[in-house]
């Protein structure tokens, strides 16, 4: 006990207690993508002062190097007098100090990583995570901070923080709350909106054939569904941040907030606008599976180095899967349009052979390191697809075992309930709420598809649930040389080999160039080329490798020319109906059609 007093008032004596630590950025050279950023530590009196900038950002789970667009830094003590230091690592700069003082930092940020979603600054507008422009210090973290801009008067500044005396400045209870709170400023359109006693922005940079009406009655209806899952709201107000870019997308979910991007184009076709409202709902879930509850290895985040955890298919896949649940429940998206969208996950999935070589549990550790491709196609999976299917299989096998009393929905409902952070829950923690909730033994259910590659009978599955995966009538059989290819001009340079596949047993493999079929030059794409063709004909490909014309003989395999697709079962019982029923909280479609 004396040893933890003593160590307590050592602390006490460092720094300051719940002193602010105050940014500051002026938004200097848009159209350069610069600013320069201040930060103010309260006094310490420690031999030396680390400050860091992030590795990483939360909700991309990828070493992004942030600290590589800092130049110009600068530290002076309370007197104004230049401190001593030096950088240390990649993203740690060190301040020597002989005395007890207030530290300040002064540096320039090169902003112009808009893709990212970290840091972002032109002519119109500045997109500002924390992780890609304020530098912590570990000794400060848990300090309130505050946060001042220096932008054009016609610019409006928008968070998920609360406002701190002016309207280009913000509050926050500590660093990671600021680091979990971007901010949009610039030339934007602004929408406030109610529901349910909570308040809503909507906040638009950027123009775009978007229908702004459209998406406030669809997000009034989106986010009126948080209590089909979780008892409770985790904020009083939220932010959705739209960027119309000219070519970036893709989102990143935040403690009270979200920020998506998509070409300014994609917004109007009825395709297009579902992938919108579609990834808003997924974001709003991660406002509980994530940000209010995580994976242990998740707790707390460590900025500069990885967070591995084996649980990201929860934390991600679940997600995923339970947008869609929201998008059809909310009335935004119909049944066909569910299945639709449920078909092209189950086809992407079957068509990937990783599936059969890597787990649930080795894509989530495997996160941080895992690339796309033709490699990652053959061997690996994703979280996202991955862990839609899981939740899924195990959705449905809650609900047959209880007569449709009990879903996956409960489960994440104990999990928020309690695993709030800053807790984190693990996957005995899982296993232990599904055996409260059913008495079951899930051991073996997760050895089988969740630390083993998941071995899913989609025909049994949706077979539960009154609805049939099965390829259209009119469907042809055709051949293929199992393998897809992009047009470079008067060649088709190949994108992915399918392992053990048809191409790959004739020794072809990515980025080999096809030139011509039993000697005859191939057409615009592979498809038109093998159309006089049939499976089982042994052909010959001239191809080009290091530059060099080689050949190869190839057996055609058979494909089809339309995938399966997922359908009502017109024969689904009445117990089949009810538990879509129970499923996906709308009616069987035989029964909507009657």
């Amino acid at each position: 006990m004396k040893k933890f007093l003593a160590l307590s008032v050592l602390a006490a004596l460092s720094h300051s207690a719940w002193a602010d630590v105050n940014y500051s950025l002026a938004v200097t050279q848009p159209e350069h993508h610069l600013g320069n950023v201040s930060v103010e530590f309260p006094q310490t009196a420690q031999a030396h002062l680390d400050v860091k900038l992030p590795a990483w950002r939360t909700g991309r789970y990828e070493i992004l190097n942030l600290a590589n667009g800092v130049r110009f830094f600068e530290a002076t003590g309370d007197n104004g007098k230049a401190l001593e230091w030096e950088k240390i690592d990649a993203s740690t700069w060190r301040v020597h100090l002989d005395k007890p003082t207030e530290v300040k930092i002064d540096y320039q940020v090169y902003a112009n990583e808009l893709g990212k979603r970290a840091r972002h600054i032109d002519d119109s507008h500045a997109f500002i995570d924390a992780s890609g422009f304020f530098m912590f210090s570990e000794s400060f973290r848990q300090e309130p901070v505050t946060v001042k801009l220096d932008v054009p008067k016609a610019w409006r500044s928008v968070s998920g923080m609360d406002n701190a005396g002016s309207k280009h400045s913000f509050k926050a209870a500590d660093y990671d709350v600021l680091v979990d709170s971007p901010i949009e400023t610039g030339i934007n359109e602004l929408h406030k909106f109610a529901v349910d006693g909570r308040d809503y922005e909507l906040v638009i940079w950027g123009k775009g054939n978007y229908d702004v009406e459209q998406m406030l009655e669809d997000l009034k209806k989106l986010v009126a569904t948080g209590n089909i899952i979780w008892d409770a709201y985790p904020y009083q107000r939220y932010v959705f941040m739209v960027h119309a870019t000219s070519g970036a997308g893709g989102a990143t979910e935040h403690l009270n907030s979200t920020i998506i991007q998509r070409p300014r184009d994609r917004f109007g076709s009825r395709e297009d606008y579902l992938a919108f409202i579609s990834t808003a709902a997924h974001e709003f879930i991660h406002t509980w599976n994530v940000k209010a509850y995580r994976p242990e290895g998740l707790v707390p985040y460590d900025y500069t180095h990885i967070n591995y955890d084996k649980l990201l298919w929860i934390a991600e896949g679940s997600t995923s899967y339970f947008e869609d649940h929201l998008m059809v429940r909310s009335g935004i998206a119909t049944t066909d349009e569910f299945l639709n969208v449920l078909t092209k996950t189950v086809n992407r999935h079957l068509s990937s052979p990783g599936r059969e070589v890597q787990s649930a549990t080795e894509t989530s550790f495997d996160k941080w390191i895992n690339q796309g491709g033709d490699h990652a196609r053959n061997y690996s999976t994703n979280i996202y697809s991955e862990g839609s299917l899981i939740s899924m299989a195990l959705d449905i096998d809650l609900l047959e075992n209880s007569q449709g009393k009990q879903s996956y929905r409960d489960v994440h409902r104990a999990l928020y309930n309690q695993y709030k952070m800053p807790h984190g829950f693990t996957a005995t923690d899982v296993k232990t709420i599904l055996k409260q909730l059913t008495g079951r033994d899930y051991s073996q259910w997760w050895a089988n598809n969740v630390d083993a590659p998941a071995d899913i009978d989609f025909d049994a599955l949706f077979k539960k649930v009154g609805l049939v995966l099965e390829r259209p009538k009119d469907a042809k059989a055709v051949a293929s040389v199992d393998a897809m290819a992009k047009n470079t001009g008067e060649l088709l340079t190949l994108t992915h080999v399918r392992r053990d596949g048809a191409a790959w047993q004739a020794g072809l493999t990515s980025d080999d160039k096809i030139v011509a079929i039993n000697k005859k030059h191939i057409g615009k794409d592979l498809k038109s080329s093998l159309e006089t063709f049939k499976a089982g004909d042994k052909v010959t490909i001239d191809f080009i490798r290091r530059d060099t014309l080689q050949s190869t003989t190839l057996t055609l395999a058979q494909s089809f020319d339309k995938d399966k697709k997922l359908v009502a079962d017109k024969q689904a019982t009445a117990q089949q109906m009810a538990l879509f029923k129970a499923w996906m909280g709308v009616e069987h479609p035989n029964l909507v059609k009657k």
